[in-house]
């Protein structure tokens, strides 16, 4: 065997590490917040979960069909648990749904017609994670509001799984990186968000 390739054995086998690891963490993420909801202190949003089940199981499509490998495993994964949240947003998630809500899931719906009828495999991607950041507003419109009521440690696994199944990637191009790349920062971006609104009541209560 040559250098070559044994080296890109070793490469092969480090990427299927971190896509391992990328499903562990996604686990280590979802076990907190399946708890959190059978002790009715999380409330997910029905709405941001059903579109956050949708676009992962495209994406996961999206990267596996060129050459995603292992990078690819975290999406299949979390789009399957991301229904199983679904299931129990029908009985102990967010009930308050306001209008803005309706106007952003249809509007994540719409996306998801159009791109039933995309051949194009990038503007696939580029829609499937228009529509999951569009997504994220029911949520962050809720925890905006009650930052207690989603748990701050699982958003930033998800946002960790996320660097680690960017880097898990076979191969890298635009179809492959642009949602991971946005998950970093989405899923991180509302961490943050929960923790600032979490330490602003805590001052206002204090004060």
């Amino acid at each position: 065997m040559d250098r070559r390739q044994t080296v890109t054995g070793f490469l092969v086998t480090i990427k299927d590490f971190l896509g391992f690891l990328s499903i562990a963490l996604t686990l280590v993420g979802y076990v907190p917040y399946f708890h959190s909801i059978f002790k009715k202190r999380t409330k997910p949003h029905l709405f941001s979960w059903i579109i956050w089940g949708t676009v992962n199981a495209i994406a996961f499509a999206g990267q596996w069909s060129h050459g995603g490998g292992a990078g690819s495993w975290a999406a299949g994964f979390t789009a399957l648990l991301s229904f199983g949240v679904v299931g129990l947003s029908t009985v102990w998630g967010e009930k308050n749904i306001t209008k803005s809500d309706v106007v952003a899931f249809t509007g994540a719906l719409a996306a998801i017609a159009l791109w039933y009828f995309t051949n194009d495999p990038l503007g696939a991607v580029c829609l499937a994670t228009f529509i999951d950041i569009l997504g994220c507003y029911p949520t962050i419109r809720k925890s905006y509001n009650k930052p207690h009521e989603e748990p701050l440690f699982s958003w930033v696994i998800c946002s960790l799984r996320s660097v680690l199944s960017l880097f898990a990637l076979g191969q890298y191009s635009l179809v492959t990186t642009i949602y991971p790349i946005a998950m970093i920062f989405t899923n991180g971006g509302l961490a943050l968000m929960l923790f600032w609104r979490r330490a602003i009541l805590k001052g206002t209560h204090n004060g």
